[in-house]
């Protein structure tokens, strides 16, 4: 709903997700830039890794172990929630008005992710929208960061110790007694991980049986069975958090085209996208969840992570003071995940949300956010980042339209004569692609150019006129 703001005469969607940048001292609001700047960074990596990753594997999802550009937007996404949640709701006192705003947001945020199930389905000899709801997938990138923010949220709302309200108006704590003035969080966080560790490699993983579905697909109606029977293991076919998804959500229900596809055992021309090869084993056809039920617990931990780092940007004033705050925990979560990865305890893996996933991958939130911080919101360099600030003040408008497809899948049931007569294949075709002589570099162009900085524009423009979109 929107609403207008007596002294700015602008008009201002209420949202939770956008305080991100707000006041920060008693004296005066200061808004810190580097927060929209990240999000807005994230925001547009997601629509370069959907939309170029086919062209340009290193940028897409890694197909199993390992972690490329791709595979830091999800983290991105939750440590920046995180982040804001101490900012937002130290707005809101009262415990029982909090928890209502934690609960009608997190409505929200699943309402539009099962809405944005759906998709356009653009062959070339048909066009269609829409979503069989026997076959709806169930999770997604809104869903999963609605369960980490309202889990995250509660737990700031009710473990919030009163003398964090008090901090504000003293001399910052110790480097270390700001884990004591909200141990909870870190209670929570352990009980997590526990949790997690514990179904991850204790869980008894069988044999299990899935059918095809896709009346596209030379294995239509075909019955494939993958054999397991072993416990502890973090391969693709016979790990805890695919089965604990196939048993509570069901296959019809998870993921159809999962990154495995384009791994050696699957297609012959990996790590590109591409037929399956006729030797494959049965599990490359079946269906995973990367943003399923488990992994989803374990992801709590980066918005757990994200809180802290909000945490010091309202108990510390001075710059030096929060940099070091901030980069001293990044690069010790930075070299605690590299060092699970390259001894072989634990494997970076996106699609189960490993810890040496979560440590990276929060780690290399913390340092980029600083870099920003240092340009930004100390040197003042926001000029050259403006494009990224305006994808950040309208996060949710630039996903929806972008991101998701939206408005590309509008434009593109506009054809003559052929479906792929339309406007968005005319500029791929001849204003990139065929100036550039390649695919490749075509694509990418075009990504950058016409839906990053495009969107980009466009949010600015709303931006100017005081118009956003927020949940």
């Amino acid at each position: 709903m929107a609403e207008i703001n007596p002294n700015q005469h602008r008009l201002i969607v209420p949202d939770e997700s956008q305080p991100a940048a707000v006041e920060l001292s008693a004296e005066g609001a200061k808004r810190v830039a580097s927060l929209d700047i990240f999000r807005g960074l994230t925001v547009a990596l997601m629509v370069l890794v959907d939309d170029a990753g086919g062209e340009w594997p290193m940028i897409g999802h890694a197909p199993w172990n390992g972690c490329n550009l791709a595979d830091f937007v999800m983290p991105f996404f939750l440590f920046i929630v995180g982040m804001a949640i101490p900012l937002a709701l130290k707005r809101v006192p009262n415990k029982t008005k909090a928890v209502k705003k934690v609960i009608l947001r997190t409505l929200k945020l699943l309402f539009w992710g099962l809405l944005l199930q759906g998709g356009y389905s653009h062959a070339p000899d048909k066009l269609t929208y829409g979503v069989d709801m026997k076959r709806i997938r169930l999770c997604g990138i809104l869903q999963r960061i609605a369960f980490a923010y309202l889990i995250v949220a509660l737990v700031e709302i009710f473990t919030k110790d009163s003398r964090a309200n008090d901090m504000k108006d003293e001399s910052p704590p110790g480097t270390f007694s700001i884990f004591r003035l909200y141990c909870w969080h870190w209670v929570v966080a352990a009980w997590i991980l526990i949790i997690y560790l514990a179904v991850l490699y204790g869980t008894y993983v069988p044999d299990w049986q899935f059918t095809i579905h896709n009346k596209d697909s030379p294995d239509y109606g075909k019955v494939f069975t993958v054999a397991c029977g072993v416990r502890g293991k973090l391969d693709p076919p016979c790990n805890a958090v695919g089965y604990v998804d196939r048993t509570i959500l069901g296959t019809d229900h998870m993921y159809e085209r999962p990154a495995w596809r384009r791994s050696t055992p699957c297609t012959s021309i990996s790590p590109y996208q591409g037929p399956l090869r006729e030797d494959s084993p049965s599990w490359c056809h079946g269906p995973f969840e990367p943003e399923g039920i488990l992994s989803s617990i374990s992801a709590v931990l980066s918005t757990l992570i994200g809180v802290h780092f909000g945490h010091v940007l309202i108990l510390w004033k001075n710059h030096s003071s929060r940099l070091k705050q901030w980069s001293s925990l990044g690069v010790a979560l930075l070299v605690l995940g590299l060092t699970l990865h390259f001894t072989h305890a634990i494997p970076l893996n996106k699609q189960l949300y490993t810890l040496s996933y979560v440590c990276v991958t929060s780690g290399a939130a913390t340092l980029v956010f600083c870099a920003f911080y240092v340009l930004v919101d100390v040197v003042n360099v926001k000029l050259l980042f403006l494009p990224l600030e305006w994808i950040g003040r309208n996060a949710m408008f630039v996903y929806v339209m972008a991101a998701a497809g939206i408005f590309a899948g509008f434009i593109n049931g506009w054809y003559y004569e052929d479906p792929r007569n339309t406007m968005v294949y005319w500029i791929k075709k001849h204003v990139f692609v065929g100036v550039w002589q390649s695919e490749r570099v075509g694509i990418l162009l075009y990504v950058l150019f016409a839906e990053i900085l495009f969107w980009a524009v466009v949010a600015g423009i709303l931006d100017y006129h005081g118009i956003y979109w927020k949940l």
